[in-house]
């Protein structure tokens, strides 16, 4: 009986998605569970399972074609590894189109073990096969006609998606070839979401300083500690940068809101995203209610988007919504930028490089730890004056940290 096999059912923010990789070929054998095609969508690389044991059998969407929403892509024949294996042995005497058509099922070709064999170890799939034998059956030389016709077939076109993804582009110097490829799901989308960013919204930036010295203090004094209370969660920057812009949010709510149509909706939770940087591209995985989290929550969330970012696991769940965003290109040693907001949120926080810089303090140049910090924000829902105190809160909590404990 042929299972069919059909794309994820999309949420409603994906329209549809792109078949990315094919893992197993029609003919090859698969287990229930077992990993046989990826579509790529705007967000994340969704995995589509075996649901059966059995053969693959014809595939509908090949890799490069867009699927909708619970559209077939191919199918499974169930039990078809099996039948496979036990035909060779079967009697001749029981080889007749009747008997094969009622043990290989209505939707399976009629064909002889032999055939049947030889196109399983080629790859072939009966289906695309004519029979020239009695009452239509497959032979032998059926499939060698066809393996031979499959050897002289020109190589299929490079995965579109899947190569674009896999590793950079690379050109040797001097080389003044050109190499055109398209662009993933992912990066397309992202594009998009900028330019509608740029263009439908009255974006400013500004910018602030913060000394680290206190952060990096209390991080270098208890940070063994902190691992081994929380079971080997590392104590890092960013969960301070989380709880100090999640605070500022509750003081300045119009940072945390969102505009709809003439209205301004205001949310009484923080989801933060954490932008996070993958193979495939930037990637904003949220942390639901990060107001309430503690530190070692903030750590382990993060920690574990970081992996999935990484392993292609994200799902499409854990970057819909959003109330503000961080990033942090001082990981890639970013001095300065100006992030672009993420519709429909108001403001993103950018964190940049710690430099070891002169500072005058108490009428004395010292050596302190700084950083630059830049918020960009919707200037049709935040004033200038919101935005700068705001920013200027994020900058007093973490250069005193006891100000998140006292709530001052």
């Amino acid at each position: 009986m042929a299972i069919e096999i059909k794309a994820p059912t999309f949420p409603e923010s994906v329209a549809d998605g792109t078949v990315a990789t094919w893992h197993k070929q029609p003919g090859d054998a698969v287990k229930r569970d077992e990993l046989i095609v990826d579509i790529e969508t705007d967000k994340v690389v969704l995995e589509v399972l075996a649901t059966a044991d059995g053969v693959l059998g014809a595939i509908v969407k090949g890799e490069g074609d867009t699927v909708l929403s619970d559209e077939v892509l191919g199918s499974i024949v169930e039990g078809g590894a099996a039948a496979a294996a036990a035909a060779p042995a079967a009697a001749p005497a029981a080889a007749t189109p009747a008997a094969a058509a009622a043990d290989a099922g209505e939707d399976d070709p009629v064909a002889a073990p032999a055939a049947r064999k030889l196109a399983e170890e080629n790859g072939i799939d009966l289906a695309t096969v004519a029979g020239t034998g009695k009452g239509g059956r497959i032979t032998k030389e059926d499939v060698v006609a066809a393996v031979a016709n499959k050897k002289s077939a020109p190589a299929p076109a490079a995965k579109p998606a899947a190569a674009a993804a896999a590793a950079p582009v690379v050109v040797a110097a001097g080389d003044r070839t050109e190499k055109r490829v398209p662009m993933t799901r992912l990066r397309a989308k992202i594009a998009e979401r900028l330019v509608e960013a740029q263009s439908n919204m009255a974006m400013l930036t500004t910018f602030n300083e913060v000394d680290m010295t206190e952060v990096m203090a209390l991080r270098s004094k208890y940070k063994d500690l902190f691992e081994k209370t929380h079971n080997g969660v590392r104590l890092g920057f960013m969960s301070f940068f989380v709880k100090a812009a999640t605070e500022a949010l509750k003081r300045f709510p119009a940072v945390n809101a969102s505009i709809d149509g003439n209205d301004i909706v205001y949310h009484g939770y923080a989801d933060v995203g954490v932008a996070v940087s993958s193979d495939r591209g930037l990637v904003v995985p949220v942390l639901r209610n990060a107001e309430s989290m503690s530190l070692a929550e903030i750590e382990n969330g993060i920690a574990t988007f970081g992996k999935k970012a990484r392993d292609g696991k994200l799902a499409i769940e854990e970057m819909t919504g959003g109330t503000f965003t961080i990033t942090n290109g001082g990981t890639f040693g970013s001095m300065m930028s100006t992030p672009i907001v993420n519709p429909p949120q108001a403001a993103i926080l950018g964190m940049h490089n710690i430099i070891q810089r002169p500072m005058a303090i108490n009428g004395q140049v010292v050596i302190r730890p700084m950083m630059y910090l830049a918020l960009s924000y919707d200037h049709r829902l935040i004033d200038g004056k919101e935005a700068v105190t705001f920013l200027v809160t994020i900058k007093n909590l973490l250069e005193d940290p006891s100000r998140l404990l006292l709530d001052i």
